[in-house]
């Protein structure tokens, strides 16, 4: 039976358990109220449910890359303490979920928590976030996650830092199947992933940065020639030279290679894809810190489900 708005808050407020395990148990149960309560009880879901409120700001990122290194996934989830983070059932629980996806190939978070476990079919993603929950004590929320797959030769590669308060995923392609499997390109990928964890760049290259952001850094620094009394012929030359700093400050094939500062990425690449025979372009990245932006009011896990569906 179609099951309303209301039944599903009122089993909500009851029970304290999410909203799309509210709306299944009492489409399961034919809207039977008392039966939908058992039902939550039994799943183990009500009880899990109910520290859904609290706030998730530890945790950890962590990646997933296939034995080929065609593709990788970054994930961060998120527990209530930094206790909890360094717990093995919870560092297995995140390892599982970071296979699952890597495997899967999700689109979003919410598609994530609708797919069947690759590990046992029977249980969703969303049921065995609220196991784990029940069995390790605390909320936990699986913040985001990134998938890369190489469209063609090249590698992604991981760095993970600090026991998991820093994970980064970076995807580097080339024109030669047989270099990308070289042992001194893998290097290469890795000490990008590396650098990337430790300068911490924006974009790869200057032609990702946005107009407007590259036109708010030139108004200042033309701002700051003129308020220094500079001449009007000048003060252009100048805003080159500091866009050029910018550029190698937020770029990262412009960033000095923090393993050795008298090249730039850009000219590692270069030397390294000189001493394969190919051509080495780094496409893309993505840097997680733990916890980065998220408030309280992030950490609602029964919320996030209710949105999923569209409740």
């Amino acid at each position: 039976m179609a099951v309303t708005a209301a039944q599903i808050s009122e089993l909500r407020k009851s029970t304290g358990a999410g909203m799309l395990d509210c709306k299944k148990a009492l489409e399961q149960t034919d809207g039977n109220f008392d039966q939908a309560v058992d039902f939550l009880r039994t799943k183990g879901l009500a009880a899990a449910s109910k520290k859904a409120g609290r706030a998730a700001t530890e945790g950890m990122v962590a990646a997933a890359v296939s034995e080929n290194s065609d593709k990788g996934v970054l994930l961060e989830i998120n527990s209530e303490t930094d206790f909890v983070a360094k717990n093995e059932i919870f560092q297995g629980f995140v390892k599982d979920i970071a296979n699952h996806i890597l495997q899967t190939n999700p689109a979003s978070v919410e598609e994530l928590f609708a797919q069947p476990y690759c590990g046992d079919s029977s249980k969703s993603i969303q049921i065995m976030l609220n196991e784990a929950i029940s069995v390790i004590g605390e909320n936990l929320q699986i913040r985001r996650f990134s998938s890369y797959v190489v469209p063609g030769a090249g590698a992604v590669g991981s760095y993970i830092h600090a026991g998991g308060k820093i994970g980064v995923l970076v995807e580097v392609t080339c024109d030669s199947a047989t270099a990308a499997k070289d042992p001194a390109f893998a290097t290469f990928v890795k000490d990008v992933a590396m650098h990337i964890a430790a300068a911490s760049p924006m974009y790869v290259q200057r032609s990702e940065v946005d107009a407007d952001v590259l036109e708010r850094e030139k108004d200042i620094y033309r701002t700051k020639a003129r308020e220094s009394g500079k001449p009007e012929n000048i003060v252009e030359k100048i805003i080159d030279g500091q866009v050029n700093k910018f550029y190698a400050d937020i770029c990262l094939v412009e960033q000095q290679f923090v393993k050795d500062t008298d090249k730039t990425i850009q000219q590692l690449a270069a030397e390294v894809g000189k001493s394969l025979g190919t051509t080495i372009t780094i496409t893309r990245f993505t840097k997680y810190a733990l916890g980065e932006g998220l408030e309280k009011k992030e950490c609602d896990f029964a919320a996030e489900v209710a949105a999923a569906a569209g409740l």
